[in-house]
């Protein structure tokens, strides 16, 4: 901000020739725009060079009319001969909106010594003499101003509108006093704009290439300008810093950096899109892009010292401020009002339940709050923030608008209705564990559904509540809401749960050729079986799958699956024994046969090893006892050699455990079939004698027999001397 906005344009100021003193004022103070001058602080007795205007008229402008920027205006001479000028410049100066807002004189006709020209880029109409450089009296300025009108097209405008009522050409911004010239210079430098900047004076204030430092600055110095080009920034002295090199502001940093970088603390910069770039690396001066350049308006570019030498980046001419510096004088060449375009922002409906009073609420941008009873016309209620109507036991709408009559916005004050649960599927039974569908509806609203009559949270809306899995008896709650309206009764609605009969699927076996009993297992229910049977047990002698169902005295059923599978009972085919291993082989081998050779110890193999000498019974059976089949086998160990040497190792040949079968018997023959000798319990061993001669060493036939009713059993072994 160029001056503090306390300096208001009904301050009553002196104006001064250019030499006027102001050495009681510090340099500092004076170099800064954002300080505030009083007109008190400055001392001389220059002669006033400047007439002097002065305006009033804060206004609020409805939608769709049209209205006085002023309610009174007066413009004075500089002294009594100065009765007239050439023009005078009224311009929206802060909230313009191009296209929309439109200022004109209302009664032309009335004023026939004054000519207007409407500029809707600038937004500034500008009052001259039909016959110039005739001069138009000032009180013929004052008369046509009073009949300049505000207007905009737009069917919901917004905001604020400030209007500068200038004796000059240049912009005027009466938030910090200060204007805007631009001149055009097609081709010049950055720095001959700035020497020439400098050359400018208005009304005898100093000119500088414009430093913009706020955004209402930047609309009015580049957007509103009638053309565009250099203004006072540049990093020539350091890449990337940006800094103020004219005006009250020389040296202040307003960005660091590049595209990517920022402002400077509590600055203010208006780089177009992807600026500065410094694209052919000498780009070090700021440049107000041209309107038709693609971009925001008004927004900054970084060019080089002289510009391109044609198209969008040439040099175009450059911008003059004037205002701020040390020794200007205080000037009343200008004058403002503002508009306020009222509108409310927000509204706050109410309700209530049953009948009552709402309280209702806005907000507006700016006027008086009116609380009306129609749309257009009828009575003012109240005026305010809030209007608490009578007691209403209907909805009824209320309108309110900010100053502007024909702008009003509905406010609606509900009266519902409170509402009643008027029926329910109280109890819910099934049957079993599972989903269950809850109903209730009411005469108005909706049902919010609870899982206890007071408190808790809303676990399900609607007519209808559905719920998954539902383990056992149970109580949920329905209660009817209308827009937040409940009667505060919740209605109880039961679930039950009756429990089927527990039933559990079986396998059995049934032995073939043989029969079964099926039975369901529990009593006193009421059964159907697969086979058409209705009693609890049934009879089976073949293979299958049998389903019964069964129903209890709420007619809740379960099904139970029986399978009956059927198994054959195991034959022995023979049994190999190879000295102290037994192999028991099957006629038909089955995964549920096991095998035994003690009756005692059974497996699912039938392979037996280190299996005791002797008479030996082989058994098979199915692991159900659907049968068993058992057949008889020896294991005697016979030795492959002995040595009769008296060396007490193997001195004589015997089959051990002999002895414990009185009617066994071991029949030994040489190569030829010989008869040798013959062994019992009795005579357990040979020595390798014959007729007490010793024998050859050679091989050996014996012949075993456990008893009469045994097989036999054969084999050879070596005599060793």
């Amino acid at each position: 901000m160029k001056i503090n906005t306390f300096l208001k344009i009904t301050i009553v100021f002196l104006s001064f020739a250019p030499m006027a003193t102001y050495s009681a004022i510090p340099f500092d103070i004076l170099n800064k725009k954002n300080i505030v001058i009083l007109k008190d602080t400055f001392k001389s007795t220059a002669t006033a060079i400047a007439p002097r205007i002065t305006a009033t008229g804060n206004q609020i402008y409805c939608p769709g009319t049209t209205l006085n920027i002023v309610n009174d205006i007066t413009i004075t001479g500089s002294d009594v001969t100065d009765t007239g000028t050439e023009a005078i410049y009224i311009q929206v100066s802060t909230g313009y909106v191009n296209g929309q807002d439109k200022i004109e004189l209302a009664n032309p006709t009335l004023h026939p010594n004054i000519v207007t020209e409407w500029s809707p880029l600038e937004g500034k109409l500008k009052l001259s003499s039909v016959t110039p450089p005739a001069k138009v009296l000032y009180t013929d300025f004052v008369n046509a101003i009073k009949d300049i009108v505000f207007s905009n097209s737009s069917p919901t405008p917004s905001g604020s509108r400030t209007f500068s009522i200038t004796l000059g050409a240049a912009n005027y911004l009466p938030r910090n006093g200060h204007y805007y010239e631009y001149f055009p210079n097609i081709g010049i430098s950055w720095t001959a704009a700035k020497a020439a900047a400098e050359q400018k004076n208005y009304f005898g204030i100093q000119g500088y290439l414009a430093t913009i430092t706020a955004a209402d600055e930047a609309k009015i110095a580049g957007e509103q300008a009638k053309g565009n080009g250099w203004i006072g920034g540049s990093d020539a002295e350091t890449e990337g810093i940006w800094k103020w090199m004219t005006g009250p502001e020389n040296g202040t940093v307003f960005w660091n950096g590049g595209i990517n970088g920022s402002n400077a603390p509590n600055q203010f910069a208006f780089w177009n899109n992807g600026e500065p770039n410094n694209s052919n690396g000498n780009e070090h001066y700021v440049h107000v892009k041209a309107l038709d350049v693609p971009g925001t308006p008004g927004s900054w570019n970084d060019l080089q010292l002289n510009g391109d030498a044609s198209g969008n980046y040439q040099s175009k001419g450059y911008i003059v401020e004037y205002g701020g510096m040390p020794g200007d004088p205080i000037l009343e060449i200008s004058a403002s009002t503002t508009i306020i375009i009222p509108q409310i922002t927000a509204t706050t409906p109410a309700s209530n339940c049953g009948s009552g009073t709402v309280t209702l609420q806005a907000i507006a941008s700016g006027g008086t709050i009116n609380w009306y009873d129609t749309a257009n016309g009828g009575i003012l209620l109240a005026t305010g923030n809030t209007y608490t109507t009578p007691l209403l036991n209907t909805t009824t709408t209320y309108y309110v608008d900010a100053g502007c009559s024909n702008n009003r916005t509905a406010v609606t004050a509900t009266v519902n209705t409170t509402p009643t649960v008027t029926s329910t599927n109280t109890t819910v039974s099934r049957c079993g564990a599972g989903a269950v569908t809850l109903q209730a509806t009411t005469d108005v609203g909706n049902i919010n559904w609870y899982a206890s009559s007071s408190g808790g949270a809303i676990i399900g809306s609607g007519t209808n509540l559905n719920l998954s899995n539902i383990t056992q008896n149970s109580t949920y709650f329905a209660e009817a809401i209308n827009n937040g309206c409940t009667n505060g009764n919740r209605i109880a609605i039961n679930i039950l749960i009756d429990e089927p009969p527990v039933m559990t699927d079986q396998e059995i076996i049934l032995c073939k050729s043989g029969n079964l009993t099926l039975d369901a297992e529990i009593s006193n229910l009421t059964y159907l079986w697969s086979t058409g049977e209705t009693t609890q047990t049934i009879q089976v002698t073949t293979p299958g799958t049998y389903n019964v169902t069964l129903t209890n005295s709420t007619n809740c059923s379960s099904s139970k699956k029986i399978t009956v599978t059927e198994h054959d009972v195991p034959e022995i085919d023979r049994i190999d024994v190879n000295e102290t291993t037994v192999v028991i082989y099957l006629i038909n081998t089955k995964d549920y046969f096991e095998y035994s050779v003690d009756g005692i110890n059974y497996q699912s193999t039938n392979v037996f090893f280190n299996v005791a000498s002797g008479l030996q019974t082989a058994y098979a059976r199915e692991k159900n006892s659907c049968g068993i089949d058992t057949a008889p086998f020896v294991i005697l160990i016979a030795p492959k050699f002995f040595t009769p040497n008296n060396d007490s190792y193997n001195d004589v040949w015997e089959i051990k455990g002999l002895s414990n079968y009185p009617e066994a018997e071991v029949t030994i023959f040489d190569r030829y079939g010989k008869l040798i000798t013959k062994l019992s319990a009795a005579k357990p061993s040979w020595d390798g004698t014959f007729n007490k001669n010793l024998l050859p060493a050679t091989d050996y036939w014996y012949v075993l027999k456990i008893d009469a009713g045994s097989p036999e059993k054969r084999g050879h072994f070596s005599l060793k001397r």
